[in-house]
């Protein structure tokens, strides 16, 4: 589908993914911005917000520790270890506070067995892999004339967008554990909960436009080179 010489699937189905991711990125760099600015009244630094949430909710084993960057906030399921950035670990902010206490969300739902994070890390081999080789093969199989080549590039591609599907439900349930855990242990008041929620909430919305970007790549390509057949 080409339009002026332009690929008119790209402009009426990638480019709207593009563009709502793009202001996702936004909301959330000025979310957490407005946040960052805002001190809890309990003066407690990201990593004290951290060593709190996991008490309360009863880990003993997790240790947390500082790591370089900005926003490279994870946990580390193969050495139980929760790493906060530098805007994060030493910062009373109640942005550092949400983020912090969203990673130890992610280490409740490993203490908890949660069903869709293992799923997650199941097959995210298998993801790392398809994101890799899935356009190559694609192509390959598009100029040597091999649909079954094509299809299993299009499979590899969908299995990324199947593991951004499955990371929504491990992300919203770490801040809705993590916000919970604030709330009940009183870490942050009520208004100081609610910059937080704001924060996780916008943060949550950048996983939700990648999905939107995967999906409207995977259909592109379904369009582009899905009904082809080998002469």
């Amino acid at each position: 589908m080409w339009l002026y010489g332009i690929d008119a699937t790209y402009i009426i189905i990638v480019l709207p993914a593009i563009l709502f991711s793009v202001f996702m990125q936004f909301l959330v760099n000025s979310t957490y911005k407005k946040y960052a600015t805002k001190l809890n009244s309990r003066n407690l630094t990201g990593a004290q917000v951290a060593q709190k949430v996991l008490s309360a909710f009863g880990i003993s084993d997790v240790r947390i520790e500082y790591v370089s960057g900005d926003l490279t906030d994870h946990f580390d399921p193969r050495t139980n270890v929760i790493r906060l950035s530098d805007s994060v670990y030493n910062s009373t902010s109640v942005a550092a506070a949400g983020v912090a206490a969203h990673e130890c969300g992610h280490a409740m739902q490993y203490a908890s067995a949660y069903a869709p994070i293992k799923i997650r890390n199941t097959i995210l081999p298998v993801c790392n892999i398809g994101s890799t080789l899935s356009m190559p093969l694609i192509l390959i199989g598009f100029f040597v004339s091999s649909q079954p080549l094509v299809n299993f590039g299009i499979i590899l591609f969908a299995l990324v967008a199947l593991f951004q599907l499955i990371t929504l439900p491990v992300e919203f349930n770490a801040s809705r554990r993590a916000l919970a855990v604030l709330e009940d242990s009183g870490i942050l008041d009520g208004e100081e909960k609610s910059g937080a929620k704001k924060v996780l909430s916008a943060a949550a919305m950048t996983y939700v436009a990648a999905l939107a970007v995967s999906l409207a790549q995977l259909l592109r390509l379904l369009i582009l080179f899905g009904g082809r057949r080998d002469d």
